[in-house]
């Protein structure tokens, strides 16, 4: 696992298990803030070792950005904490955490210790935390998922979470609500820009990586659509990260499998409308996204 001091009072931890996912740690005069845990729970406990016995600190709130298991699962190795998340976030993971836990568990023993942990405080649009001098603005930002939130701590850094990636990824969310919530990111400048998923990206980067992204989605949206209309029959293969615009130089290759899956999830998409729909949605589609993001 990686450590990253961003400020004086904030840590990056970056997973070395898997996909680079990352987890935020804020300190305060009042007690920590994580916001998200990893994947494995070696690497969780590793965070919480630090934070109780390297900063004497405890942790008040952990922050979970959206209910993906890489994002959640350590949430129950801090009990005394108290879990905040979008309202979608705690029904999603009502509904399906504890079978995706199951799952994982029947596959691995690193995670029989765990348990799914709902959050107890939610919201619905916004939310403004305090703690110590420090501020916590959360604001839904689906598209990812349709739980996704951002996180931005004391105007500067933001928890962008799985709304930035290295490569935009929709399958279990949307793809217009995804490039809608890409372009809320260009609103204001931040020092650091936390992703979901790998480095942080600096300030003055942030505005040509998020234009980059939606360049991406329009480019994948425009491949699949000039697919389907020559009837070819294995569009994920044919339509490349490169093609998109996207380099396969991150998350170890990763980024390609998560391209070759959103291809596949907006063709399944289009395909399951109606013949009579269909070509008004796809053409409603491309306007639509191209008047988001160009």
């Amino acid at each position: 696992m990686q450590r990253e001091r961003i400020t004086d009072h904030i840590i990056v931890f970056r997973s070395d298990l898997y996909a680079q996912v990352t987890a935020g740690l804020v300190l305060t005069t009042d007690g920590a803030v994580l916001i998200d845990t990893l994947l494995y729970p070696e690497e969780t406990l590793r965070i919480r070792r630090y934070i109780e016995q390297g900063l004497q600190s405890q942790v008040r709130y952990v922050i979970n950005t959206h209910y993906h298991a890489d994002h959640t699962i350590g949430s129950c190795f801090f009990p005394d904490a108290e879990v905040v998340a979008h309202r979608l976030c705690r029904q999603l993971l009502r509904e399906r955490g504890h079978e995706s836990l199951r799952r994982m568990q029947a596959t691995s023993d690193d995670f029989d210790a765990v348990q799914v942990v709902l959050p107890t405080r939610t919201f619905t649009d916004a939310m403004l935390l305090e703690l110590g001098g420090c501020r916590f603005e959360l604001r839904h930002s689906p598209g990812h998922s349709p739980d996704s939130i951002t996180c931005l701590v004391d105007d500067d850094t933001l928890f962008a979470a799985d709304t930035l990636m290295p490569v935009p990824y929709f399958v279990d969310g949307n793809l217009e609500q995804l490039a809608h919530s890409l372009r809320a990111l260009m609103a204001d400048e931040y020092e650091h820009l936390v992703q979901g998923h790998g480095e942080v990206i600096l300030h003055g980067e942030a505005p040509a990586r998020v234009e980059s992204d939606l360049d991406y989605l329009r480019r994948l949206q425009a491949g699949v659509h000039r697919g389907l209309q020559r009837g070819d029959t294995d569009i994920a293969e044919r339509l490349s990260l490169a093609d998109c615009g996207k380099s396969f130089d991150q998350l170890h290759g990763l980024v390609d499998q998560l391209h070759r899956q959103n291809v596949q999830a907006l063709v399944n998409d289009l395909l399951a409308e109606t013949p009579a729909r269909h070509n008004r949605h796809v053409e409603g589609k491309n306007l639509w996204i191209q008047k988001q993001i160009t």
